[in-house]
């Protein structure tokens, strides 16, 4: 059964997070127009082994709206100050899709907090990573999306998320849609859509594993080796039959990949 949401402040902005298990803390960031119960599978399957804290976004859940010109750099400061105030000096850090790019920023911002980089479904930014026709295209989608009721959208977009084989968790993630709150997001999203972080990569120095679906058709598996190529030493995991959405699609076989990697790594 999926922990509570708990608050915190963070510099005056609450925060929103699930938190379960005992271990070694590992925060995940969920995706765009979601929330911590995206990280069900994680916070259900690893809470056994690890902390598992799932953390709201900022607009997101039960997370605070952010004030107006928030930027890349003020969602890592509320990452590490997060971490501050749940007493962590630092944590594995997980990202899925949209929050890949978040813990790709917060290490850059702030190194000290990250013992390790969980990228699943991940982007070096959309400028990083997909075609500028492609970047061009999401971003009116995304555009639109802000100013359009989800019922409009919500299908769509969930069926290039899920594969077909996942039809089942489209209606689980079609109740975190209808909660959220796309004008509060879009700050946040608007600071992420520009970037281009690919010059960054060859700089992460803590052990990182990327997981990718191979149905994925959003952040398809050559764009995973590209990120492993740029990131030294870095590891892949391509889980057989799984979409975008693969934590929720694979979670046993994600959960393993994630335990097997930790594992290797020094206490």
């Amino acid at each position: 059964m999926i922990p509570e949401t708990r608050t915190v402040e963070v510099d005056g902005l609450r925060i929103g997070y699930r938190r379960a298990g005992r271990g070694p803390p590992l925060l995940l960031l969920h995706g765009a127009f979601s929330d911590s119960r995206e990280w069900r599978p994680q916070l259900e399957g690893l809470s056994e082994e690890l902390d598992v804290i799932a953390m709201d976004c900022p607009g997101c859940g039960a997370s605070g709206d952010p004030p107006p010109g928030f930027r890349v750099t003020d969602y890592a400061d509320v990452v590490a100050g997060f971490l501050h105030a749940l007493g962590l000096e630092a944590a594995h850090l997980g990202g899925l899709s949209f929050g890949s790019m978040c813990a790709l920023v917060v290490y850059h911002e702030h190194p000290a907090v990250v013992r390790s980089l969980l990228l699943m479904s991940a982007y070096a930014g959309w400028r990083g990573s997909l075609p500028p026709e492609e970047v061009e295209r999401r971003t009116r989608w995304t555009e639109a999306a802000f100013a359009t009721p989800v019922e409009d959208w919500a299908g769509d977009f969930l069926r290039s998320v899920y594969s077909d084989a996942a039809a089942s968790l489209r209606d689980e993630a079609m109740g975190i849609l209808r909660d959220s709150r796309p004008a509060a997001f879009a700050p946040v999203a608007r600071a992420f859509l520009p970037l281009d972080l690919r010059g960054m990569l060859p700089t992460i120095d803590v052990p990182t594993l990327l997981v990718s679906g191979e149905l994925d058709e959003r952040s398809p598996v050559p764009v995973a080796a590209d990120l492993r190529a740029r990131i030294p030493g870095a590891r892949m995991t391509v889980i057989p039959g799984a979409g975008h959405g693969v934590n929720g699609e694979a979670p046993q076989d994600v959960n393993r990949a994630v335990l097997a990697f930790l594992s290797q790594l020094p206490a």
